[in-house]
């Protein structure tokens, strides 16, 4: 049977579709790049916002009309929401929420051999399917090591489509990391949904630092980097991890409003002053670290004097990055009863005007580096000819060589900024 894959949303979805991947090659069927030669397509769905269900409905009715005899599989948050309404767009034979996700092979092939997969990658070595592993991971693999989340941010839905929090054991983190070192991965990204609660289901005194020295002791992985961190999870001591430099210097620390009261309606157990204090911190201990964040703007009682403090205090910040969203109601969330909703035509023009300066703040970090050596893994070869690839500090640089560079960590000089990309040159 042949196979087609998809991802919308979070890295965390990212690294379960790897995972399936994995599970149908080794239960004997093919992966292939193209919905028109699938008899079967995955589709791992989204549901953190209004746009990303409608993203999820779509992306069904497209694979549909892309193969008329093909079979849908709807994966994930969007089919936890809105089962019912999964199964009757065109083309969808299963319908797996979350609670079931780690079946989803066993279900869409009716295999008792499927069933008896491992729900996460403990058979790299085992995979002989003529593409190698190499073809079905990517350079940055996502590895899930936690699921659920047990805070209580008003705005968010994905405590209820996910559930509490869980934690996958250290020792099955670390064999499945060092097993994707010996098929040639260069960097592995933890993703959970809520990454920074690891451990505290598991036994007394295991937390996310336990882990990640566990696996910079116990694999030989050059690379490692984390994909989001609430920052009321992290404190000095945390941080003193970076003296390996082995671990990416970059820390996604979602801020989603830079005003206390607005934060405090969110339900955020953060102010400002003490995430100021954290990235001061962080930038202090980690040289050229990269912080990046996500804001919400038009978030229930927002009004002009709480976006300005927030558009400020953004401003003052200076990150490398900022993921603007623009207030999505989802049902059964508390943020949904607040008084004071603001209208879409004034949340589009603030998430416009709070992406012109994150546009503003990622070129100003981007120009800091020009100049510089650094080391690149780079990823893919583009439509244009050009090799794209990541430093650890989350810098995208792009070359032209003739030589294939694919999952190659080089040091590279960065001479130029250009399209939003830093134009690197591969020291020989």
């Amino acid at each position: 049977m042949n196979v087609y894959l998809e991802s919308l949303g979070c890295r965390l979805n990212q690294s379960e579709l790897e995972s399936l991947a994995l599970q149908f090659v080794a239960a004997g069927h093919a992966v292939v790049d193209d919905p028109v030669q699938a008899d079967v397509c995955v589709l791992n769905t989204c549901a953190v916002t209004a746009e990303a269900e409608r993203k999820s409905r779509h992306r069904v009715r497209v694979l549909a009309r892309a193969n008329s005899h093909v079979r849908v599989a709807v994966v994930g948050c969007f089919a936890t929401l809105a089962l019912e309404g999964c199964a009757a767009l065109p083309g969808v034979a299963w319908v797996v929420p979350n609670v079931d996700k780690d079946r989803t092979v066993e279900i869409v092939t009716c295999s008792s051999h499927a069933a008896s997969l491992p729900p996460f990658r403990s058979q790299f070595g085992r995979i002989e399917d003529g593409r190698g592993v190499e073809a079905l991971l990517h350079t940055r693999a996502f590895v899930k090591v936690q699921d659920g989340c047990d805070n209580h941010c008003t705005y968010c839905i994905v405590r209820r489509l996910r559930g509490a929090g869980r934690s996958r054991p250290v020792a099955d983190v670390v064999a499945e990391v060092q097993a994707l070192v010996e098929a040639g991965c260069q960097e592995a990204v933890l993703t959970g949904v809520n990454l920074g609660s690891y451990g505290r289901d598991l036994a007394m005194g295991c937390d996310l630092r336990t882990l990640v020295e566990a696996l910079l002791s116990g694999t030989d992985l050059p690379r490692l980097r984390f994909s989001s961190l609430e920052p009321w999870d992290l404190d000095q001591a945390f941080l003193q991890l970076w003296e390996d430099p082995r671990l990416c210097r970059q820390l996604h620390l979602p801020l989603q409003a830079g005003y206390d009261a607005t934060l405090r309606r969110m339900g955020r157990p953060i102010t400002t002053d003490r995430f100021a204090r954290l990235v001061e911190a962080a930038r202090a201990t980690i040289a050229d670290l990269a912080v990046t964040t996500d804001v919400i703007v038009g978030f229930p009682g927002e009004d002009e004097s709480a976006f300005r403090a927030s558009y400020e205090f953004v401003a003052a910040m200076e990150f490398a990055r900022l993921h603007v969203f623009r207030y999505s109601p989802r049902p059964g969330t508390a943020a949904v009863r607040l008084p004071d909703q603001i209208s879409h035509e004034v949340s589009r023009g603030r998430a416009r005007a709070m992406r012109e300066l994150g546009s503003r703040q990622a070129h100003s970090f981007r120009q800091r580096f020009v100049g510089r050596e650094m080391a690149v893994l780079w990823e893919r070869r583009r439509r244009d000819r050009l090799w794209a690839g990541l430093t650890d500090n989350y810098l995208r640089v792009v070359t032209r060589a003739a030589d294939p560079l694919r999952n190659r960590l080089t040091a590279t000089r960065l001479v130029a900024l250009q399209n939003g990309y830093i134009v690197g040159e591969v020291v020989e």
